[in-house]
Order: C-alpha cells, then structure tokens, then sequence
C-alpha cells in the first residue's frame, strides 16, 4: 500500500478580493511524480507555498510523513527535508555556482585554528561531486549571470539536494525553458524520484504530466475539481477538467488574404549588449493579412530581431519601414504612433511596470494621448473604463479587481494583461514574442485564436516562437533563424516540422 509523505486536509488560504484555495485536501505518496495541475490562477502556487512555508493555510492542516505541522517559514520547511524551486529563481547574479548553492550552510575552517574562514575549495568539491551524482552536469566555479536558463535551474536543484530535500517542489517549472531543455528536464526529474526523491510538480502542460507524473490533482479556481492516475487519463479529459469545457487543440483560420507589405527589413543588423552581431544581414517582408512566424532555437538572435523592431535596441545596420515609413532610427513612442504592437518576451521588466495597479499597467502605450489625458491631466474615469473593457474582454483575473498590484498576479494573468492592451490597439503590425509561455492550454488556445483574429482584421503580425507546435498552428509564412541568419523562408503548407528542425540546426542552403 502506498505511503503517504505529505498530506493536505482541508486547505483554505484568502488573500483581499479572492479565495485562492477552496477546502483543498490531497495526500502525495512516498517517491511518487505529483502534478498540480490548473489554469492561471487557479491556486496551484499558492498551494505548494503553504507546504514550503511562505503562506499559511487560514483553515486546515498539514501532515510530513504523518506528523501535524505548523510549517511557519521556508527555513522549518527546509528541516523538514522540504526544498521549492520558484517559478522566478532566486540567485545572487554576481555569485559563483558554489557560492549560491552553500548561502547559509558555509562549511567553515579555521586558520591558525583561531580565524573562521569558508572552505570554498572543499564546497566546490562537494557541489561537483553533488551534481556528477545526480547528473546535473555544471561548473561550480561558473558565475550564475554567465549561466543560461537551463543551467540556473539546475543549481536551484542542486540548492535543494545540498540541503538534502526528500520533498522536492517545482513550480512551473518548464515555463523559461527551450524544447530541447525541458526534454533533458524531464530525465532529471525521472532520475531524481529514481533515487527515492518524492516530486510535486506545477504546471498547466499536458503533455509534460503525462511524459512523467503518477498522479495529478485538477485546480479550478481555488477547488480541486479530482485526482487523477495520469497513465490512464487523456490529456483532452485533463484539459476539459482544468478549463471546465471541451478544448480543441487546433486553431480554426480560413486561408490568408495578403495585401499590402506593412513591415519591410533589408539587410537588418543588431548587436547585441557584448558587442556580438546576434542578427546578420536579414531581409524580410509582412504583408497584411499574414501570419509570419520566425522559428528557432533559443539565443539565435530572436529576442535581438524584435527588440530592434521594437524600438528596444538600435540596428547595427539596415533598414527598416513601416507602411512605407523608415522607423530604422525611429524612438519607441514614434514606432507606436507609426502602428507597431509589442508583447516582449520579458514580462516582468519590458511588459509591465510590476508595482503599478493593473489598471495603470493597460494605458501605459497612450497614457499621454486625448482619449487618457487632458493638458497633462491624467483623466481616472478614462483610465477605470478602459481598464473595466480590458478585464471583462480577455478574461484578466485579480484579487482586488483592477486595483491589483501587478506584482502579485500570476504570472500568466500579468501576460494576459500585456497581451489585452497591445491587442486592443488595432495596429497595423503586432509583434508576439514568445506570447504563450507560461499560460495555461485553455488560454494558449485563445491567444492562439486571437493572432489568427488580428491577421483576418488585416493586421501584418510577426509571430517569435520556440513552441513548433504554435507556428504550425498559426503560421502562413515561416522563417528559420540559425546563428542569426534567416535559414529558410516558405510558405507554412510547404515546410513540415522536420523540414524547420533541420533548418534549425543549420542544416540546408541559406535561403
């Protein structure tokens, strides 16, 4: 019979406006995969802190390994052999691999038997011995901002086995990583319940929770609507349980109506911070009524192309044009007068301004124009209806209304926000980067239907993606990027997903 280590009895948490836990009561077995599965906001965060000690429950209790206990504080939960791996890591930048993963455990010496000092040479040893063990292959010696996504994670993970967690907890976390990294992220977590680890995973991907989990509990709202064998229960059945209705995994679209080109780059050059040219010579064109989706693997000079399209970093050569209109050199505010829409891949510091209210997030692209303002007034009663339009229409969830401090959203509400408002501008170019990370499927599907609605509207769209799945969805033209070098262009119906994996690693003539 199986063992349970944590169990959860009627679980209730409240924060202003908002029940985020409903009469929550679950039990994780002993070396199993469980997944916490929900929409955005559906409360599965808030859940697993209560476990990890960063809330406690208003109702209810918590059991370790059969014990009622009142987890106060990360660091109980820590003596508990309980580790978190947070959605948004939490590492000093400028500290080695080492250095973070010992903060606060600094096995110490002391010179002359008189003079503490910490034993780096030994905890380096020890970290290299740690992550050989576990197969979490890094160097402790790196310094984290040196490091990519996939490698900080890893010593997230490394933070807790050094403390020696038994229970390990992952929120989200896939949402930051490439295909390729979240494949070798799913044999990590496999390996480490191999070696009688106990895994609760968060996460709102269907696919990944049945790649690895045991078991699931569905989250709807703050409830939990069951719990789930994963090996015998389909993804569309998870999926129905989640969002509450049937979801269609497939974008409906009638074929494109090209019209004018709107977005036109010759020979676009961009470097990037280091001085590296992260895009060379790329030329292209968006017509209105198209879907023109760049594909790529992560740090191919994506993030360089849209951010200069933007307005967010200069080109280093080339040229760009708007409707005719060369924006090459043009300021941001002038980009969005000419007709350009943004949603960036960095939410948190390009999307949003985090301690700001949701409603003083939606008008920051016109805060300044007549409709928000009259001789540098701002006008409040603009600013609460259009907030209201934005809330109700795309489906915007907050504790306190539009009075929420954008800091406190979930992270897929704060996307959702950034998506409304550059949507509801009706430009004549919209670019999403990377618009889906992070959100749950029900309302993938319905950012997935909204690119397809601004193309039919006639409205050019530049679609950044690393999920194949979405530019196959949503595409009409597809454009490979490899070593910042457009590697293929062709019509969406004449490339298949093999034919863009092989452009993606380089393979193929240069279109």
């Amino acid at each position: 019979m199986a063992e349970p280590i944590v169990e959860m009895r009627h679980i209730t948490k409240r924060f202003p406006g908002i029940v985020a836990n409903d009469d929550v009561s679950l039990s994780v077995n002993r070396g199993e995969i469980f997944a916490v599965l929900g929409e955005n906001g559906a409360g599965k965060s808030t859940l697993v802190s209560m476990l990890f000690g960063m809330y406690e429950p208003d109702e209810g209790e918590i059991y370790v390994r059969g014990k009622l206990e009142h987890i106060n504080s990360p660091r109980y939960a820590t003596q508990l052999s309980i580790g978190m791996v947070h959605q948004e890591f939490r590492l000093v930048s400028n500290y080695t691999v080492t250095e973070n993963i010992i903060l606060g455990l600094e096995p110490e010496k002391k010179l002359f038997g008189l003079f503490p000092y910490v034993d780096i040479k030994k905890a380096n040893h020890d970290i290299a011995e740690l992550s050989e063990r576990y197969k979490l292959k890094i160097n402790p010696e790196d310094v984290i901002e040196n490091l990519n996504v996939a490698s900080r994670q890893r010593v997230e993970i490394l933070k807790m086995l050094y403390r020696e967690a038994e229970i390990l907890i992952f929120d989200e976390p896939t949402a930051v990583l490439t295909p390729q990294e979240i494949e070798s992220f799913l044999q990590i977590i496999e390996g480490l319940r191999g070696s009688g680890k106990t895994i609760i995973l968060i996460t709102h991907k269907l696919n990944e929770i049945k790649a690895v989990a045991d078991r699931c509990a569905i989250l709807n709202r703050g409830k939990l609507i069951d719990i789930l064998d994963v090996p015998s229960t389909s993804t569309d059945e998870m999926a129905r349980l989640m969002v509450g209705h049937e979801v269609s995994f497939t974008t409906p679209k009638t074929p494109a109506k090209f019209g004018d080109t709107v977005l036109k780059a010759e020979n676009m050059s961009v470097k990037n911070p280091s001085g590296y040219e992260a895009v060379k010579s790329v030329s292209f064109s968006i017509h209105s009524g198209e879907v023109f989706a760049v594909a790529g693997v992560s740090g191919n000079g994506q993030n360089e192309l849209a951010d200069a399209i933007a307005g967010l970093v200069s080109c280093s050569g080339g040229r760009i044009t708007l409707n005719g209109r060369d924006i090459t050199n043009a300021s941001v505010r002038d980009r969005i007068e000419a007709g350009a829409a943004y949603i960036p891949e960095d939410r948190h510091n390009v999307g949003l301004v985090l301690d700001f209210t949701l409603r003083d997030n939606f008008p920051l692209r016109r805060y300044y124009s007549d409709k928000f303002s009259r001789k540098g007034v701002l006008n409040d009663a603009a600013f609460n209806e259009y907030g209201r339009h934005l809330q109700e229409n795309y489906d915007i969830r907050s504790g306190q209304g539009m009075a929420t401090i954008t800091r406190s959203m979930s992270g897929g509400n704060q996307q959702k926000a950034i998506i409304a408002r550059e949507i509801d501008m009706k430009t004549p170019l919209i670019i999403f980067m990377q618009p889906t990370r992070g959100l749950d499927i029900g309302a993938v599907m319905n950012v997935r239907k909204q690119i397809i609605a601004e193309r039919d509207r006639g409205a050019a769209v530049l679609l950044i993606s690393l999920d194949l799945d979405e530019i196959m969805d949503c595409a009409d033209t597809i454009a490979v990027i490899y070593n910042g070098s457009i590697s293929k262009i062709a019509p969406a119906g004449e490339l298949t997903v093999d034919d863009i994996g092989l452009y993606m690693m380089g393979v193929g003539k240069t279109a």
